[in-house]
């Protein structure tokens, strides 16, 4: 099984104008990311943000499916969504993942814009079998800020449909990506 974990990142990420902010965190992207990364394998989905009633939100969103009248009604959702861990920051969670795992994580970061020594899906599926833990960061808003791009391990391609518009939901993105690299062949 691969070493892969998940992060959603709200912080850092940027606007339509290039500013970094701290973006809300979606009832939907906490569901599907989840159901998405426990159907593929994932060890852990973290949602980052430093934000205390976002924080607040999620552990209510978590609670209702995890404990409340939601884990009863659906327990399937409920095995996805006890994936979720919060954290305040992107480092919070690789030193989280160094604790499991007893090394730290290779910083997998994503982007919509193509990056001249970016990682092709079939190299970076070949380096999850090589035992090492990954990180794979997804961001909100309109994408990871490019400092913290710039500081990853790796930056992993883009997914291009055959359009010009290139705009997917972090969701739908997910699931793609997730699809790629850990999906049967």
């Amino acid at each position: 099984m691969p070493n892969l974990y998940v992060a959603l990142a709200h912080y850092p990420v940027v606007n339509k104008n290039g500013d970094t902010i701290t973006s809300a965190i979606t009832n939907l992207d906490l569901h599907d990311i989840a159901r998405a990364a426990k159907t593929y394998g994932v060890k852990g989905f973290y949602v980052v943000t430093p934000l205390d009633d976002q924080k607040e939100m999620t552990r209510r969103i978590i609670s209702h499916w995890t404990q409340g009248a939601g884990a009863t009604y659906n327990p399937v959702r409920r095995q996805a969504l006890e994936l979720i861990q919060l954290k305040d920051t992107i480092e919070d969670v690789r030193k989280q993942i160094e604790k499991i795992e007893g090394t730290p994580p290779q910083l997998v970061a994503t982007c919509a814009r193509r990056y001249p020594d970016s990682i092709g899906y079939i190299a970076l599926r070949n380096l999850l079998g090589n035992g090492c833990p990954y990180l794979l960061t997804l961001g909100t808003a309109w994408g990871l800020a490019g400092e913290f791009i710039n500081s990853a391990d790796y930056i992993l391609e883009p997914i291009f449909g055959e359009t010009q518009y290139n705009h997917l939901s972090v969701r739908s993105a997910a699931a793609i990506i997730f699809d790629r690299l850990l999906g049967s062949r």
